[in-house]
């Protein structure tokens, strides 16, 4: 049994799996682009689960970059990191992340979708992701940050221009308008690295009860994080805290208007939220492709792949492979396994899934309180992000 999506959901025409396509097997190599995508669930989850053999520093193979650009946007990256010195990172935040601290922000987050949602009231329409699921997010993450969340426009026009790229990643020599692309995002990147580097700069005058003082105050190894380290650190969390639950609840509101069947169920049950929204991450996964890089040769789905080599782990179409998800194509919250790969496997395993996700279940239990039915508009159907690494609507016209 196949579902076909609704035929205006204009994705990426890379995204294969999205109509229904399983790949010819479940790892391939890109030539064109010089990197090796990896398809299969089982292979995906193999990658991600072992740091040594797939590395997270990648920047090593990116072509063309200085090393005083690399250093500049890379020092402190999590997501560039690879243990021990991870661990070490990621332990700075993780009491900020706790499921006590994650728990309590729960009124909060309700507080807020409540305010926002009223700001909306009286129309006879809503635009999901501008009314609720942009601003929800950015405004969570700017508090626990420490920065003002009105400033959550010039995150949001930086972010649109960062990711507005519909091409694959190449390894290849770059073309005249590609290297023209990569210093554009070099450029955009800065805009985010000086605005955050101005507020830490700030805390060490005068430091507060955020996120960012701890950063600025933190040691690790008996030593203080330069300003690089604190303001890329704090720029991972602040894109990838907002961007995630973003996609998330504009997706699964998504989900549920294609398969009404399924919102009909949660309004009445409740307690189907939660499967929903773990269904929607598998169904439609924020971000389609995390990437890796070998540190020596190794077999890979029967596939042996050399030493050094650029993997783009598709962790969207592995959420689809029917070895591990019987009728992947079919949206089933009531799955009686559901072990997807949406906020990643092992030591890089998503800090925020739990904000995420408590984001998500709140927003979604107050748009089901609210309005008695939201489906899309005819005629103005959902627009999705451009970038084939990310699978999430972009603009969501709604029926209040």
């Amino acid at each position: 049994m196949t579902t076909t999506l609704p035929s205006t959901w204009a994705v990426h025409h890379d995204q294969f799996w999205l109509r229904g396509v399983q790949p010819a097997g479940p790892v391939e190599f890109k030539e064109e682009l010089g990197t090796w995508n990896v398809y299969g669930h089982a292979e995906a989850h193999q990658a991600l689960s072992d740091p040594a053999t797939f590395s997270s520093d990648t920047k090593r193979l990116v072509p063309a970059a200085s090393e005083k650009d690399l250093a500049e946007f890379t020092e402190g990256n999590l997501l560039q990191m690879d243990p021990p010195f991870h661990n070490k990172m990621r332990k700075l935040v993780s009491r900020a992340f706790t499921p006590k601290v994650v728990a309590d922000l729960e009124p909060r987050i309700e507080q807020i979708t409540r305010e926002l949602l009223d700001a909306a009231a009286g129309r006879d329409r809503l635009e999901l992701v501008e009314d609720l699921a942009y601003p929800l997010p950015v405004i969570v993450i700017a508090e626990l940050l420490g920065v003002p969340a009105s400033d959550r426009e010039l995150f949001r026009d930086w972010v649109e221009q960062l990711f507005s790229s519909s091409d694959q990643i190449s390894l290849g020599e770059r073309t005249e308008e590609q290297e023209k692309l990569f210093q554009e995002q070099l450029r955009i990147t800065r805009n985010f690295t000086d605005y955050l580097g101005g507020h830490a700069d700030e805390r060490r005058k005068h430091p507060r009860e955020d996120l960012l003082t701890k950063l600025v105050e933190a040691e690790v190894d008996g030593e203080r994080l330069n300003r690089a380290e604190i303001v890329n650190f704090a720029n991972v969390l602040l894109i990838a805290g907002h961007i995630t639950t973003t996609m998330l609840l504009g997706n699964t509101v998504l989900c549920l208007d294609a398969f009404p069947e399924w919102a009909g169920r949660a309004r009445a049950d409740r307690a189907l939220v939660p499967p929903v929204i773990e269904e929607s991450l598998r169904f439609l996964s924020p971000f389609s492709a995390v990437a890796r890089v070998t540190t020596t040769e190794v077999e890979l789905g029967g596939t042996t792949i050399p030493a050094d080599q650029m993997l783009l782990l598709w962790v969207a179409a592995a959420n689809r492979d029917a070895r591990q998800f019987p009728d992947p194509g079919v949206f089933d919250p009531t799955r009686a396994e559901n072990p997807h790969l949406a906020f990643g496997r092992g030591v890089h395993f998503c800090i925020g899934a739990p904000l995420a996700r408590l984001e998500g279940r709140v927003a979604l239990n107050v748009l089901l309180d609210r309005y008695p039915s939201l489906r899309t508009i005819p005629g103005e159907p959902p627009t999705f992000q451009p970038n084939p690494n990310m699978t999430g609507v972009k603009v969501l016209p709604l029926q209040a």
